[in-house]
């Protein structure tokens, strides 16, 4: 069996991230997988760009600013939602790449910023070929935003959006609606995957959808690398006190809105009287304009890590991970917490409650609640017995690693091939 795997890239977030990690899964499977991306940016065998000249890197990187420029400086409603809606109007046709031509299954994931349109997407469901899409994000079956936040229009016509400049019955999302009505005009062509049982239940809800199969399968993980590592050594490695209780909080861009620094920011004051300097705070991410004066704890603040080693260290050094996103799939720095037998505290929202389980593996705080975030955390910190790292450790060996996720992936593979 011939699997291609497609995406914009092959690093750099958490979509690149979980597609990698399931080439990985798959290729320790036996299995001939490969990935197609429009850039790559790691050194794997298996991973193809497609920009791989100065003129197609030319047209890559047009692609890219003549979708994002103008929605950025003319249609988006304010800067933080830059990077949340995407029109997909342009794109490479990739339909005669040597991998997408010889493979027996075509399996999509985050084809967004340029990559693919929807008329290149609708290119690919039309090869013969089963096509798998697994979903990151809403997109798919929104008129371009990629979570809605409160807005529930993806299970109409889309239209009104909240993310326009310009919002009207049929302004932009209304039209990105209407051009995936005809990529989604066949339920025959695509089997849907989805990565949290929450996500799932979105798209089932969504107009666009509707009779198509949808799947709920999580992204898998690599159990060996991300493992509970030497708290006292790694402590002294990244200069961090032996003696204090370590919060860690980390995202790819800690400013994105969906990923609330601001309800951590009121959490941490709820605790300030209680834990005085016995807390510090260890951030990773890219912070351009975060102030982080106003965090009452003492931060170590990292930047970006690319090393996964590094990213291990941090989660087995801290006594606690929390994640104060609003909006969320099934990230990838949870999963990789809990694996390292690093309690998680996070608000109950998305795909969180598929990994953390209420008070024994971590806490699930009531939605947007600051105060019962603060209660999650303090139950942690609280609570320095081995059972929540021990609980945590084995909800990953149970549901996420390598060999589960790859399992189920090719039974869906199968399916569609028999």
């Amino acid at each position: 069996m011939k699997i291609t795997l497609i995406n914009t890239t092959d690093a750099g977030g958490g979509a690149p991230a979980a597609c990698m990690r399931l080439l990985k899964a798959l290729l320790l499977k036996g299995q001939d997988a490969r990935m197609t991306v429009q850039q790559k940016k790691t050194e794997h065998p298996k991973v193809t760009p497609v920009a791989n000249s100065f003129w197609t890197r030319l047209i890559a990187k047009y692609h890219f600013y003549r979708e994002r420029v103008p929605f950025m400086l003319l249609l988006s409603a304010d800067k933080s939602v830059n990077f949340a809606f995407s029109t997909a109007k342009v794109g490479t046709d990739i339909t005669d790449v040597e991998d997408i031509q010889d493979a027996d299954i075509l399996h999509l994931h985050w084809t967004n910023q340029g990559f693919q349109s929807t008329r290149n997407l609708t290119a690919l469901t039309r090869m013969g070929k089963p096509v798998v899409w697994t979903l990151h994000d809403m997109w798919a079956f929104t008129g371009g935003c990629h979570y809605a936040g409160e807005c529930d229009h993806f299970k109409h016509s889309c239209g009104h959006c909240w993310m326009l400049k310009y919002s009207y019955a049929k302004d932009l999302s209304y039209k990105g609606w209407r051009r995936k009505m005809h990529l989604f005009s066949d339920p025959s062509l695509i089997t849907f995957v989805t990565c949290s049982n929450w996500l799932a239940n979105e798209a089932r809800k969504s107009s666009l959808l509707k009779g198509y199969r949808i799947e709920a399968i999580p992204n898998p993980i690599d159990t060996d690398l991300f493992s509970p590592k030497d708290v006292a050594v790694n402590r002294a490695k990244w200069k961090i006190p032996a003696d204090k209780k370590i919060i860690l909080f980390g995202a790819a861009n800690i400013m994105d809105r969906r990923k609330g620094i601001i309800y951590l920011v009121e959490a941490l004051e709820l605790l300030k009287p209680l834990y005085n300097e016995n807390i510090e705070i260890v951030i990773f991410g890219k912070n351009k304009a975060f102030d982080m004066e106003l965090l009452p704890f003492k931060v170590h603040e990292v930047g970006l890590i690319d090393s996964e080693t590094d990213i291990a260290e941090l989660y087995s050094l801290s006594d606690v991970y929390v994640t104060p996103a609003i909006e969320d799939n099934l990230p990838n720095t949870v999963m990789e917490a809990l694996a390292c037998g690093t309690p998680v505290v996070a608000f109950d929202t998305g795909g969180l409650a598929d990994m953390v389980d209420h008070q024994q593996n971590g806490y699930l705080a009531e939605f947007k609640s600051v105060a019962d975030f603060a209660e999650g955390v303090k139950f942690v910190l609280n609570n320095p017995s081995a059972d929540l790292s021990n609980n945590a450790r084995q909800k990953v060996l149970q549901n996420f690693s390598n060999e589960v996720v790859a399992e189920k992936y090719l039974e869906v593979y199968r399916s569609l091939l028999n």
